[in-house]
């Protein structure tokens, strides 16, 4: 079976063996649901993309991967897409211990032991288990030129879909009406259902920090701050965006000194955003702005994006894990105002390169003013 995997299959195989020999690992259990959102993990590692239900892919030190899934998913996904053999279980984790002891393995690792995998498969696993998420996302972190052509295409196509977004935007209208021009477009271009778009609403003056649903009663103001978050056909997730407002609107003394904050951090990550540098010191670099201006940060300045939307290592205070060429991050400071009201969030997706951090978008750094 082996030696009919893909190419690129095989790179993945074994940067993650690598991963599991350094760890004294004997098998990996991957641990994927549609439930959560974490089908991306599965994928990376077979080909096959969940489209109902769980699986899990387990990759032994030594030996041949393979699938597993609930026997009744059988005929919920693609199955012609996985690459690795497919095996059917009324009750996964009852078949992965009873393999797992006929080849008397001591050590597995588990990716999802904390999120993804299942209560009854993990009570059936009797064995040394090793939560294994850092440690499996540390591994596919770095991306082969397949994936960051696949990027590249997920982010021509958020890109788009914020245009789209904005051309259809004005004040008056709900967030339903002017997230589905854009949510028809995502869809087209093969997005299917993975995408996660929202907005950050407030007053016409200021966003407040919270995101919501683009549902039929939000009505739009003339300032928004649309989150937009999906994964094209390769199933590779990136983020773009910008904030909106009317033409005429008139922000607030923080969003303005926000804005500026934003343009130093969209300058300061070329630089930061190089191989070596640890994810504390690019968060240092990037996050000075907003809070020598006095604003705090909610959401995560930004992490390694994937086939899974959030994964490891994150850019944070104390991170020390460092960058690497082919890297790819969502970076997205969410800067908050003391008085926990008005807010800034834009979002954009970086290529870590020899030469420092690349934006793949080629979207301004800017509020995007409507022509009414």
């Amino acid at each position: 079976m082996g030696a009919t995997l893909s190419p690129e299959l095989q790179r993945r195989h074994g940067n993650v063996r690598a991963a599991m020999a350094a760890h004294d690992l004997d098998a990996l259990v991957v641990a994927g649901s549609e439930y959560s959102g974490f089908e991306g993990a599965v994928t990376y590692l077979s080909g096959f993309q969940i489209v109902h239900r769980y699986a899990y892919v387990v990759v032994p030190a030594d030996g041949e991967p393979y699938v597993v899934f609930p026997t009744e998913a059988r005929y919920v996904g693609e199955h012609g897409t996985a690459e690795l053999e497919q095996v059917f279980h009324d009750r996964p984790g009852e078949l992965l211990a009873a393999r797992a002891r006929d080849a008397g393995w001591r050590r597995v690792g588990v990716f999802g032991l904390d999120y993804i995998m299942a209560v009854r498969d993990y009570r059936a696993l009797d064995l040394e288990l090793v939560a294994f998420d850092v440690e499996f996302d540390l591994a596919r972190a770095v991306k082969s030129e397949a994936e960051l052509e696949s990027v590249r295409d997920s982010v021509r196509i958020n890109e788009r879909g914020f245009e789209i977004f904005f051309d259809a935007y004005a004040p008056g209208k709900s967030a339903a009406e002017v997230m589905a021009a854009a949510e028809e477009w995502f869809v087209a271009e093969g997005c299917g259902r993975l995408t996660m778009n929202m907005v950050l609403t407030g007053t016409d003056a200021f966003a407040r920090p919270e995101f919501k649903i683009a549902r039929r009663e939000e009505v739009l103001g003339a300032f928004l701050l649309p989150s937009l978050e999906v994964a094209g056909p390769g199933m590779h997730w990136v983020e773009v965006s910008r904030a909106i407002a009317a033409r005429d609107a008139v922000l607030s003394e923080d969003t303005e000194r926000m804005l500026e904050a934003y343009v130093e951090y969209f300058e300061a990550a070329r630089s930061a955003m190089r191989p070596g540098a640890s994810c504390h010191d690019v968060h240092r670099a990037v996050s000075a702005g907003f809070t020598q201006r006095g604003y705090r940060l909610g959401h995560v300045t930004g992490h390694s994006i994937g086939m899974t939307m959030i994964e490891f290592p994150k850019v944070g205070e104390g991170v020390e894990t460092e960058l690497a060429e082919n890297m790819v991050f969502s970076m997205h400071p969410h800067a908050i105002a003391s008085s926990g009201e008005d807010c800034l969030y834009m979002q954009d997706t970086w290529l870590v390169t020899a030469d420092g951090g690349v934006p793949l978008s080629r979207l301004p750094m800017q509020v995007f003013r409507a022509p009414v």
